[in-house]
Formats: C-alpha cells, sequence, structure tokens
C-alpha cells in the first residue's frame, strides 16, 4: 500500500511540473523512483510513457489555441529514430547491467538540471534544422531507454528566443509523438509487464486530474524560481541514484 501511495505522490508531482515546465514528468518520476527503488526502472519508464501520451492531451485539449513551432520538427523526426535505438540499451542493461542503467539515468537527470540551471543566454534566432536533428537524435535515445527525453531537447529549445507558452507546447507535443512510438514497440514486443499495467491504471486519473487542474493557469511563482525548485530536485534525485548504484556496484 505504501509503494502505492508514494508513486501516486510522485506521479502528481511530476505531472504538475510537466505541466508548469513541459519537460519535468520524466526526469522527476523516474529520478524519485529511482532513489527509492520504489518499482523497477523499465515499468516506471513504461507508465511515464503512457502518462506523457495522457498529459499532452489533456494539455492540448485545455489550450486549445496551442502553437507548436515549425522549427522543432526535424527533432522530433530524429528522436524517433534515436528512440529505437534507446530501447534496445535499456533491454540489454536492463537485463545484464541493471545498476548501471540506474547510474546513466542518474547522471542524465544531473547534467540536464544543471544545463537548465546554468541559463544559458537567449539564442537571437531560431537554430536551423540541423541542430535540431542533432539534438533531437539524442534526446530520442534517452526517450527509449526511459522514456525521458529531456535533457538534450530542453537545453536546446530553452534557448531558442520563443515564448514561454511556445516552449511548453513544443516540447510536450515533440515528446508525445515519441511516446507514441515508444509505446508502440514496448507493448508489441511483450515487454509491457503486468506491474506497468496495474502503475498505470493507477497513475492516468491523476495526470488527468493535475493536468486539467493546471493546464490552463499560469505558475504561482516566477519562471526563475520555478526552474530553481526544480533543477534543485532533479539534482538531488540524480545524485541519490548515482551514490546509491555505486555503493551497491562497490559492495558487489
Amino acid at each position: 500500500m505504501l509503494t502505492h501511495l508514494l508513486f501516486a505522490a510522485f506521479v502528481a508531482l511530476g505531472v504538475y511540473a510537466q505541466s508548469l515546465t513541459g519537460f519535468a514528468l520524466a526526469l522527476i518520476l523516474l529520478g524519485l523512483v529511482g532513489v527509492t527503488n520504489l518499482v523497477p526502472l523499465p515499468d516506471a519508464a513504461n507508465v511515464v510513457t503512457v502518462i506523457i501520451i495522457v498529459n499532452a492531451a489533456m494539455f492540448f485539449y485545455k489550450r486549445r489555441a496551442a502553437h507548436v513551432e515549425r522549427a522543432i520538427i526535424p527533432a522530433v523526426g530524429a528522436s524517433l529514430v534515436g528512440a529505437i535505438i534507446g530501447l534496445l540499451l535499456l533491454g540489454f542493461l536492463a537485463a545484464y547491467a541493471y545498476e548501471v542503467l540506474r547510474m546513466i539515468l542518474g547522471a542524465s537527470i544531473v547534467v540536464c538540471a544543471l544545463l537548465l540551471w546554468r541559463s544559458a543566454a537567449t539564442l537571437p534566432t531560431t537554430s536551423g534544422p540541423g541542430y535540431f536533428t542533432l539534438v533531437g537524435a539524442l534526446s530520442g535515445v534517452l526517450g527509449g531507454m526511459f522514456s525521458a527525453p529531456g535533457p538534450p531537447l530542453v537545453y536546446a529549445v530553452y534557448r531558442q528566443p520563443w515564448t514561454l507558452e511556445r516552449i511548453q507546447e513544443s516540447l510536450i507535443f515533440s515528446f508525445a509523438v515519441g511516446a507514441v512510438l515508444r509505446l508502440f514497440v514496448v507493448v508489441f514486443s511483450g515487454h509491457f509487464s503486468k506491474l506497468s499495467v496495474l502503475l498505470t491504471l493507477q497513475a492516468i486519473p491523476i495526470a488527468l486530474i493535475v493536468t486539467a487542474l493546471t493546464a490552463t493557469h499560469r505558475p504561482p511563482v516566477s519562471q526563475r524560481t520555478l526552474k530553481l525548485v526544480v533543477c534543485l530536485l532533479l539534482v538531488c534525485s540524480g545524485l541519490g541514484m548515482l551514490f546509491s548504484s555505486a555503493r551497491i556496484m562497490i559492495g558487489g
């Protein structure tokens, strides 16, 4: 019972941050699951995949005037290819090197948080298709492995001369497209376990409620404060995962 209550709380926190920032769901939820070892990471990643799709559908339903920047389309296409590679890596590491899998996720979360915290200067003009293609491919690998494509794409998009609303909408759209592909592959390859189904059924109502309540409301704090809070949470969960995995590997 405690496991399910904690998982529900993690889902609510991740979905809330996702609606406000456009990216934090997978990183926060998987970071908290990874540092607590609450459930296996592959199962948690499967749940995140479904939540991302549900969250995006509800978000765009509530925000009907949404606009996705066309410049991000090359990144979306490249991420689909990268996702296949990421899924293959996930299957291998989950079977033969689980703690290495946790360390990779922990490192990815910390890197993403530090990049966001650094607050790189906004670019004067929107980046070209080649840049977005490369970033999309890297994000796709992480998306395939963890359903957490955030680090490269979030950093790239937050540097574009776009409004916060356009950044949110573009990120949520791109992550949703990748999640649909990942879900299709996982289900038809037989890697969507009974635990994944149970956790997903638990998480979907929470995701719908939280997204419906936050999609049309501005954040209660400034963008700078919001980013600081998210980054601190990501750094703590990522470092905790790295240290616990390193301790297990050394002790083993």
